[in-house]
């Protein structure tokens, strides 16, 4: 399909301003392969250094949309799942911590349905694993909400985290830089600043496409210096 084939060539040569803008013209397409992609142009278009708070805001919201519409007519293609999950995750940042908590499980049933129809996906890992680091690193206060919307509210640790990003990394070497900062932080976490110090160094060579890229490496840099 040439449009499919088009937003793979902006993708590759890393022109996500120029792939969101031509996705807009599919977002109330039938089409589950344009329609996730368009997902996840609106997401990677909200991370870029030149987008305000209220623009990324607006870029979240309406890739929810988007994200919703893709599941609707793409119930059995993995890439649906993990960018419904992705962008339902990213709206609990506008929805307050009782909705962010209470979206938390279906969040995690689209990871785990994305790496069920496709195993071999290292980036669906790297979500689960975000995932267990959230449920491990909540706060007390979150903590009540999350028990009194679930009884026994969901659980995870820093070491299943880790066990998820090492599984994303070892699937596909340095697929993301998030992946390789999340392995050294979880290191840190978990009281191993060895191996922290060697991850971290390792994304300081990282080759940086995109906004995002320069700022984990940055944090990377920083976490080095603290050490």
């Amino acid at each position: 399909m040439a449009e499919v084939a088009e937003a793979d060539r902006l993708y590759d040569e890393n022109k996500r301003k120029d792939l969101h803008e031509y996705l807009l013209q599919f977002t109330q397409s039938e089409d589950p392969e344009l329609l996730w992609r368009s997902a996840r142009a609106h997401r990677d278009r909200s991370v870029m250094a030149d987008v305000n708070d209220e623009q990324k805001k607006q870029l979240i919201m309406e890739g929810m949309e988007v994200a919703k519409r893709a599941l609707e007519f793409g119930e059995t293609h993995y890439a649906c799942h993990k960018w419904y999950g992705v962008l339902l995750s990213q709206t609990g940042n506008y929805l307050g911590n009782k909705v962010k908590i209470g979206n938390a499980m279906t969040i995690k049933k689209h990871f785990e349905k994305a790496i069920e129809l496709k195993p071999s996906d290292a980036t669906s890992h790297y979500l689960i694993g975000m995932w267990c680091f959230n449920c491990a690193n909540l706060a007390w206060y979150e903590r009540k909400i999350a028990s009194a919307l679930f009884g026994t509210p969901p659980t995870s640790t820093y070491e299943e985290a880790l066990g998820h990003f090492l599984k994303g990394e070892e699937m596909s070497p340095s697929f993301y830089s998030d992946n390789q900062l999340q392995i050294g932080l979880m290191y840190l976490k978990t009281g191993n600043k060895v191996e922290a110090k060697e991850w971290f160094t390792k994304l300081t060579n990282y080759n940086a496409l995109t906004d995002e890229d320069k700022e984990k490496i940055q944090k990377a840099h920083e976490e080095l210096k603290s050490l």
